[in-house]
């Protein structure tokens, strides 16, 4: 059955006037009427009684306008289903220009080229890059932080260092401790934001310092305020800053996330292949 033409049957069922359903439908009365008469032929019974007192529902008009309905409902639904499979929303909670993300895009990009991939730049306040709120498919992100409902996929471990000014009596140290920063002021993230995340990020203690929500205001506060925040050592920040490896901490796990629940099948042939770019 054309669902075009159901469609124009609704129109006109619900309107119960052509001309008013021609407006609707964005076209002219003539081909509406005969689109019309084309469904009862095709059908082998009349749908709609007309008059000079306006249009009516026959008996089997009714049943196909509660039926059309349900249909083209349906075939929305379908095409939904469709657009979902041909397509990924991935949240990245990671340095951009980390390698492993451009060999990830490029591999993808070469072995799927009919899927389209929507990027979301998440903020440090979420490490599940928006999993829990729907925003995405599937994160590569940073560990830890509350697995409840997701599956994790490690890809990665990244050693860790503090972030410091170059004029820092502490920027000219090999390696550093979590004890040589203990007096300083630290990254805060907002209230609400994922315990384990935070802890981490504050080398497993509680500590003072500004709030912030994404990765240009860590540096705009180390640069201001002198504040000890923890970056992946390699990660070049800015010409005035430098990251100094602490070495009583646990390294940065790299993950590929997604909900537990989640039956997408492009998910696992994505983290088989984020899984080789991250390995180099």
């Amino acid at each position: 059955m054309d669902l075009r033409l159901l469609r124009y049957f609704v129109a006109v069922a619900e309107e119960l006037h052509f001309g008013r359903a021609a407006n609707r439908l964005h076209m002219s009365q003539p081909p509406l009427s005969r689109a019309i008469r084309q469904l009862e032929a095709d059908l082998g019974t009349t749908l709609l009684h007309r008059s000079a007192a306006g249009v009516s529902l026959t008996p089997a008009g009714a049943t196909l306008l509660t039926e059309a309905r349900n249909l083209l409902e349906q075939s929305e639904q379908v095409r939904a289903r469709v657009n979902a499979a041909a397509s990924l929303t991935v949240g990245i909670l990671a340095d951009s220009t980390d390698p492993g993300i451009a060999r990830l895009a490029d591999s993808y990009r070469r072995l799927h080229p009919t899927v389209t991939i929507t990027i979301r730049d998440a903020d440090l306040t979420d490490p599940t890059c928006g999993l829990r709120a729907g925003l995405v498919d599937i994160a590569i992100t940073r560990a830890p932080f509350d697995p409840t409902g997701l599956h994790l996929h490690e890809l990665r471990a990244d050693p860790l260092g503090a972030v410091l000014r170059t004029d820092d009596p502490l920027a000219t140290r090999d390696r550093l401790t979590l004890a040589d920063l203990a007096d300083r002021a630290w990254f805060q993230f907002p209230p609400g934001t994922d315990a384990l995340w935070q802890s981490f990020w504050n080398g497993g203690q509680s500590r003072e310092g500004p709030v912030v929500r994404a990765v240009q205001e860590c540096i705009q506060a180390v640069l201001w305020n002198g504040t000890i925040g923890l970056a992946p050592l390699g990660h070049h920040l800015s010409e005035e800053l430098v990251v100094v490896p602490v070495t009583d901490l646990p390294p940065s796990p790299v993950v590929a996330a997604w909900p537990a629940t989640d039956t997408n099948p492009l998910i696992p042939a994505f983290v088989q292949l984020a899984a080789t770019a991250y390995r180099g």
